[in-house]
């Protein structure tokens, strides 16, 4: 490269690092606001709109409720993947869904949850049962029953179908005869369903009847019935726009629940976590930021300034794309821009690594570097590849927060794949050409003597098997003790919510500083809900579930230290807001998201032993946290997925980068090396790899514990042990375990 070209180049990049810098922090919209201000919050961070519902009738049946909010929920996250439904006392039924402060649109568009019927009639418009209430925005007539159900049925009217024989109905786009698109609604039926209409449809097929549903009493939609169907599939076609389908479609699905709700009322909440929870994350994402820049100038001079300059580009665009992208940002995703951060500098060290190790050949600085960036590259892709795989299932097949998990993770791992293979690259070819070109600036690899890490196997192995026989162990005892294995929080098991009434319209800030501390000390756990009710003096507090005696003393906490009349203190009994549903999703995706990961690594490896020694070690790290949760008593809450999904990703990329070396050494023994020298020599070739990359992702979660309020801090913390335990699983138990899998099975699968 010309050095002309080079300075032109570093020119155009500074550029566009101020250009993207302004976009994110300012903007260039009308309002001024830039895309960090306009990212989706989740309701943790930001709040949202809260609307209760109450059960039609008599109390509901466990299974029922059950039910009928997990549809609820599949429904909600048509607005927020991070929107939540649990149960509140024994009837009620509450939908909090972030970023949204309009409570009336969305009451009308979740209309009436229940009263879905298809029922068997003459076109509606020749028919009595039918009467014209009205038109709509475009001007088609609105007809609504002029008789009940009830009526309808004694009339010898025939409901076919109720809403709950419909298991799933979906908007699509499809080709018709003259190959032009259109937008149909597909319906799939239950088993019962599917007989039932089966029934209907020769009936009305001979009858040449049309099968009307209805919702609220009014028509939606009276499709004709060409055929007889008998598999439990149909299709509703007509004049749709796909808007339209969308809301035929969605109406139909919360039509299908098994049971009927009315609004009780409705309210805009605020940050589960306090205003706080945002502004110390933001501090501590720019400190951890600060001191990786300075680690890794320290340690790579010139390289380190290029990994620098390339992670702050990275970093602004991460905040224009989830703005871009509309992807919701909670908690659990910030730990996915965290790990992505990490995966970051992972990338650069590798890279860096190999360039010293080539200068130290003897290699020209200009050499080292092509030649560098080409034998990381196979780690690199493979690292973020299986991590990716593993981002992709949770997406497909995971609910809710860890929806915004593997979005936030996946952005992260295309964008530092980018900015390290692309960005990093073109500066330092760029720093070489305008004249720095000593080799002091780039660093020599010293010769290492090999550590004889799987000589102390018996010694690793067992460590880790006590560790984990600890964790069991603890478990054993809290749930003799507490009545649970672990320290679930409200979102697992549910628990107390307190409405509380001031005599003030108290600020976030100060509740976050002088209210949540004393409940805290009556609850003895640091897992503490506040929503701020917008436009009164009301506050939602939400705990582990308190018994009478800790009501109690809340309610004489709120009254003795803040004048609160006692009358306006009210306690209800809420269910977790994480299902059995959404955690058999989570068990899933993740066994799925693994086993993906072991075929790839096996595709890539073409030994089938690397992936079970990924595999083994990714389980080793998992209980291993799971045990510093039982022992340490961290609360388990929605973080807790995070965390794990978090260590999943982290401790399979650090097993890769080994491996990768192994694979690589392989193909180069000498005659008199053996296997196990190899293997050791490899884990001491990228020992500083682990420890560098270790250390810098450690400081960026040790950031957010120094200077986050108590919910962050009990994320922060075993997230802290997992990057320390991925550490030594990769360097002390990976390799042994290759090499005694090798033994056992000698034969390559």
């Amino acid at each position: 490269m010309k050095k002309s070209k080079a300075i032109v180049m570093l020119l155009v990049f500074l550029l566009l690092v101020g250009v993207f810098g302004y976009t994110a922090a300012v903007g260039f919209g009308a309002d001024g606001s830039g895309s960090a201000s306009s990212i989706n919050l989740g309701l943790d961070l930001e709040g949202g709109v809260s609307i209760t519902y109450q059960v039609v009738g008599e109390d509901p049946d466990s299974e029922d409720m059950a039910d009928t909010i997990y549809k609820l929920q599949r429904r909600v996250e048509a607005y927020s993947n991070e929107a939540i439904v649990y149960q509140e006392g024994s009837n009620r039924i509450n939908i909090e869904i972030p970023g949204v402060s309009d409570a009336n649109a969305i009451l009308e568009d979740l209309g009436k949850p229940g009263s879905l019927y298809f029922i068997a009639e003459k076109d509606p418009e020749g028919n009595l049962n039918y009467q014209v209430v009205g038109t709509d925005n475009d001007g088609k007539p609105v007809y609504m029953m002029s008789k009940t159900i009830e009526d309808l049925e004694t009339d010898g009217a025939s409901i076919v179908l109720l809403g709950t024989d419909v298991r799933n109905a979906q908007a699509r786009s499809t080709s018709n005869d003259m190959q032009n698109t259109e937008f149909v609604v597909d319906l799939s039926m239950t088993e019962e369903g599917a007989k039932k209409f089966a029934d209907a449809t020769s009936k009305a097929f001979q009858n040449g009847e049309s099968i009307g549903i209805y919702y609220d009493g009014a028509i939606i939609s009276a499709p004709g019935v060409n055929a007889a169907i008998t598999d439990g599939q149909a299709q509703i076609t007509g004049n749709f726009t796909y808007e339209e389908a969308q809301q035929l479609a969605s109406t139909i699905r919360i039509g299908g629940l098994k049971l009927e709700l009315e609004e009780l009322h409705s309210k805009i909440v605020g940050a589960q976590l306090g205003e706080e929870a945002i502004s110390t994350s933001i501090k501590a994402a720019a400190v951890g930021f600060a001191l990786i820049v300075l680690f890794m100038i320290v340690i790579y001079h010139i390289s380190g300034v290029a990994a620098s300059l390339a992670l702050g580009l990275y970093v602004e665009l991460i905040v224009i794309l989830l703005d871009a992208f509309e992807i919701t940002l909670t908690l659990p995703g910030i730990a996915g821009i965290i790990l992505s951060i990490g995966m970051a500098v992972d990338a650069n060290v590798i890279i860096f690594a190999r360039i010293r190790e080539e200068i130290a050949k003897g290699k020209t600085v200009k050499s080292a570097i092509d030649i560098g960036f080409k034998k990381a590259a196979s780690a690199i892709v493979d690292g973020n590849m299986t991590t990716l795989i593993a981002a992709a299932v949770l997406g497909v097949l995971g609910s809710g927060t860890i929806k915004g998990f593997a979005a936030t993770l996946a952005l992260g791992i295309v964008l530092s794949m980018f900015t390290a293979m692309v960005i990093t690259k073109l500066l330092m070819k760029s720093f070489y050409a305008v004249g720095l070109t000593s080799e002091k600036l780039y660093g020599r690899a010293k010769e290492k003597k090999a550590v004889r890490f799987t000589a102390r196997k018996t010694v690793f192995f067992g460590i880790s098997i006590a560790v984990v026989l600890a964790g069991f162990v603890f478990m054993g005892i809290n749930k003799a003790q507490n009545g649970g294995a672990l320290n679930y929080s409200l979102e697992f098991v549910g628990g107390t919510a307190t409405n509380v009434t001031f005599n003030e319209d108290m600020a976030l800030g100060d509740i976050d500083a002088k209210v949540v501390p004393l409940i805290e000390k009556i609850t003895g756990d640091g897992n503490v809900q506040s929503q701020k009710v917008e436009g009164t003096n009301e506050v939602i507090f939400k705990t582990r579930s308190l018994n009478t005696q800790e009501r109690e003393n809340f309610k004489s906490v709120m009254v003795e230290n803040f004048q609160v009349e006692a009358e306006k203190i009210t306690t209800e009994t809420i269910s977790s807001t994480i299902s059995s549903e959404m955690k058999s999703d989570a068990i899933v995706a993740v066994i799925v998201a693994t086993l993906c990961m072991l075929v790839y690594i096996w595709f890539r490896f073409k030994d089938i032993r690397f992936g079970a020694s990924s595999v083994i070690a990714l389980l080793h790290d998992v209980l291993v946290v799971l045990a510093f949760y039982a022992i340490v008593r961290v609360s388990v809450g929605t973080t807790f997925i995070a965390c794990m999904l978090t260590i999943v990703g982290y401790s399979i990329n650090a097993t890769i980068v080994i491996f990768d070396r192994i694979r690589e050494n392989m193909r180069n023994m000498g005659k008199n090396e053996s296997l196990e020298e190899m293997v050791n020599g490899s884990i001491t070739q990228t020992l500083s790899r682990s420890i560098f990359t270790s250390l810098t992702t450690f400081i960026m979660v040790a950031a957010l514990y120094v200077f986050g309020v108590s919910s962050v801090k009990e994320f922060a913390l075993p997230l802290m042990a997992g990057i320390l335990c991925g550490t030594y699983s990769s360097v002390c138990i990976t390799g042994a375990l290759w090499l005694v899998l090798r033994k056992v099975f000698p034969n390559k699968a």
